[in-house]
């Protein structure tokens, strides 16, 4: 029969473990002792001076032309055409400068055929007007008649008059 053996305790990964924590701890705190470290600057190549509010001027000389990195092209939605070119590349503009004239000659051909449309619906309106009051004096004139033979029938018959005896 065998005999069991009593287990050696195993204290080495412990003790590891310990050191390691041991020299993290003391990496730690060594780490944080030290005092930032600030970049060396020559005092020569640098200005001091105080700050100091107002416009930043900054002058830029070189030879050369300005080319831009990259050209896009905007296309109309309808078609036109440049009448007159205002401002000529690198000139100095504002808000209000006018840059160039556009026209569109299909927009121009609506604008006059909207006009004439505008004179054929104003021509109408006015015979349109005179004949209402065309009507009108004539329906004035009837009233008018009409007025005057009830005046005439009303006279009659108190006069008892008949129908058919003459005018006075």
């Amino acid at each position: 029969m065998d005999i069991p053996k009593p287990r050696a305790p195993r204290r080495k990964p412990y003790l590891l473990a310990a050191l390691g924590l041991a020299a993290l701890v003391a990496v730690t705190v060594g780490l944080s002792r030290l005092r930032p470290a600030a970049p060396t600057v020559d005092k020569a190549s640098v200005w001091l001076d105080t700050v100091k509010r107002g416009p930043l001027v900054r002058q830029v000389k070189g030879t050369g032309s300005l080319v831009p990195e990259s050209i896009r092209w905007l296309t109309a939605d309808t078609a036109g055409r440049v009448e007159r070119i205002h401002v000529r590349p690198g000139a100095t503009v504002t808000a209000g400068t006018l840059l160039l004239e556009l026209s569109n000659p299909d927009v121009q051909l609506q604008a006059l055929e909207a006009e004439r449309q505008l004179a054929s619906a104003e021509g109408d309106f006015l015979e349109l007007r005179e004949l209402l009051q065309t009507q009108r004096l004539s329906q004035q004139a009837t009233v008018a008649t009409l007025t005057a033979e009830s005046a005439a029938a009303t006279r009659r018959a108190r006069l008892r008059l008949p129908l058919d005896a003459p005018r006075a």
